[in-house]
């Protein structure tokens, strides 16, 4: 008998197996049932605040702890490699940073390929901020340099500047997290690409999520489509991280919460996939698995 899934899961694994392009490893496994509770239905904007208190505390053997259980979990589900932000920034400091090139020579023995990225909770533009992330870049310890540019924000024109500058200097790979409210109010990805040619990154910066894309109007999105395409830009999706965005009284065009990969593939742009977060405050349920995450 025919069974698609399987199907699947063979010619994934034909391939080489499955690539997490997009998690949080240094927060994985954080959900408490004191925070699960209170935490869980906050706004993502407040949760970016909350985790300070977990930063804070976690030191490097934490640190190294759930992003190791992380890493053998995804090699369980047929996981080869993967790309995690890791927080850097005034709260934790390199604690995690430094859990993390641990974690990544374990893992390259165990046959998991694991890239780190800097998360900009805190944003790029504060002095502070900017001169540790720059520490980060001398050290060598990341291989891509992330951004968030509502966390500096009303300066999120001058957030991008900063990360595609610094990903020219020191040749890293930019992602930027963009369009994550699913409204037409957002149009993060329109500006990163507008900045990715200014600072000549073409074809060296990736935009993550997009939600908000399908919510404007299909001659907007075509050309969201031509611009990408222009800017070189690729798209990674985290379908049930998203799945459960909040409803609105906005009126848009029908649409879901997951990035629109059949319109982008038709505009010949690169497309991958990620989990997001794990069993943390920000996705309490998730455990990380890519089927999943493909089949939806």
């Amino acid at each position: 008998m025919f069974n698609p899934n399987n199907q699947l899961i063979k010619k994934i694994k034909e391939r080489g197996g499955f690539i997490n392009a997009h998690a949080h490893f240094d927060r994985a496994y954080t959900v408490t049932e004191e925070n699960m509770e209170k935490v869980v239905n906050y706004h993502l904007f407040d949760k970016w605040k909350f985790v300070d208190s977990f930063k804070k505390t976690a030191d490097v053997e934490t640190y190294t702890k759930n992003m190791l259980t992380a890493v053998d979990a995804q090699l369980e589900q047929g996981v080869v490699g993967a790309m995690t932000f890791i927080d850097v920034d005034s709260v934790c400091g390199f604690k995690a940073l430094e859990a993390a090139q641990k974690v990544k020579k374990v893992a390259k023995e165990k046959g998991f390929t694991l890239k780190l990225c800097s998360q900009a909770l805190k944003g790029v533009i504060n002095p502070k901020e900017n001169q540790l992330l720059r520490e980060a870049l001398e050290m060598n310890y990341l291989d891509a340099i992330g951004g968030l540019p509502r966390a500096d924000r009303d300066y999120e024109q001058a957030h991008l500047d900063q990360i595609l500058f610094l990903g020219r200097e020191y040749g890293k790979r930019v992602h930027v997290h963009v369009d994550q409210l699913n409204n037409d109010l957002e149009k993060e990805t329109e500006l990163l690409a507008r900045r990715t040619m200014h600072w000549n990154m073409q074809g060296r910066v990736t935009a993550v999520h997009g939600i908000s894309i399908a919510a404007h109007d299909k001659d907007y999105r075509e050309e969201i489509y031509k611009m990408s395409r222009d800017a070189g830009l690729s798209f990674i999706t985290c379908p049930t991280a998203w799945i459960d965005s909040r409803r609105t009284e906005w009126l848009t065009p029908t649409h879901n919460s997951i990035t629109p990969v059949e319109e982008m593939l038709k505009y010949d742009l690169v497309v991958a996939i990620g989990s997001d977060n794990i069993q943390d405050v920000y996705k309490p349920f998730s455990d990380g698995n890519m089927y999943t995450e493909l089949k939806f």
